[in-house]
This record gives structure tokens, C-alpha cells and sequence, in this order.
């Protein structure tokens, strides 16, 4: 989270490098603790660099099935260990391969997505069967 020197009232939040080593560690645990993940990606202003105070992470998780809602997901991946706040999307396989590609966020995710655990090869990008 940020840090507010002692003498300042500058914030300095964690940079790309800190998120970086904090997501990976947080992703080799989950991937540890779940078999059914099949691939974590994070994306947004922390995978093009552009991230400043305030700036969260954005993190999807490909998992092979689940019944909960889509909108309960992400509560199942606790996101506290990360050094800033965290959205997570959590989408199973069936659904991420039906996604269409000509969706905006989508063609995003293709050009800036940081593939932590999987990756597109693998977990093939929405609209490919």
C-alpha cells in the first residue's frame, strides 16, 4: 500500500517492479493452493507502465470450471498480499473461449496482457476454439 514519508505529504506508491514480484509470488501460491487455475494475466495501467498513486491492479484468472456467479469469483482469490489494491476477474474456460474478440476490452487484453501463469498459447485468447 502507499507510504507516506514522515516529513511529506507525498504518497509514493509501489511501482511496476514491487506489483511484478508481488503478483507472481501471490500467483504461484494460488496456483499451488488451486489446480483447477489454468492461467493469471494482469492487465491495465501496471502491464503498459502508465500506473500512478492510486492505481490498482487488474488481474484475470482462467480456471477450468466453477459454479459461483461470475460477480463472486474474485472473493475467492484473496487479493491482501498484493502491495496494492486488486480487481480480479475470474473466468472459467468455457467462458473465456466464447468471448468475442472484436469486443474492445478484449483486443486490450490482447495487446497488454502480463501472462503470469499460462499464457495465450495455452490458454488461447477469447474467440479462438
Amino acid at each position: 500500500m502507499p507510504v507516506r514519508s514522515l516529513h511529506s505529504s507525498v504518497l509514493r506508491w509501489p511501482g511496476k517492479r514491487t506489483v511484478d514480484q508481488a503478483v507472481r509470488v501471490w500467483a504461484e501460491r494460488l496456483v499451488c493452493e488451486n489446480p483447477q487455475i489454468l492461467g493469471i494475466a494482469y492487465f491495465g495501467s501496471y502491464a503498459r507502465g502508465d500506473w500512478g498513486v492510486g492505481s490498482d491492479l487488474d488481474v484475470i484468472i482462467i480456471v477450468a470450471a466453477t459454479d459461483r456467479p461470475f460477480e463472486e469469483r474474485g472473493r475467492d482469490f484473496d487479493a491482501g498480499a498484493l502491495p496494492v489494491p486488486a480487481d480480479v476477474l475470474v473466468y472459467t474456460l468455457e467462458e473465456w473461449r466464447s468471448l468475442s474478440r472484436e469486443n474492445p476490452f478484449f483486443r486490450r487484453l490482447e495487446r497488454e496482457a502480463v501472462w503470469i501463469y499460462g499464457s495465450p498459447e495455452t490458454i488461447p485468447m477469447p474467440g479462438s476454439n
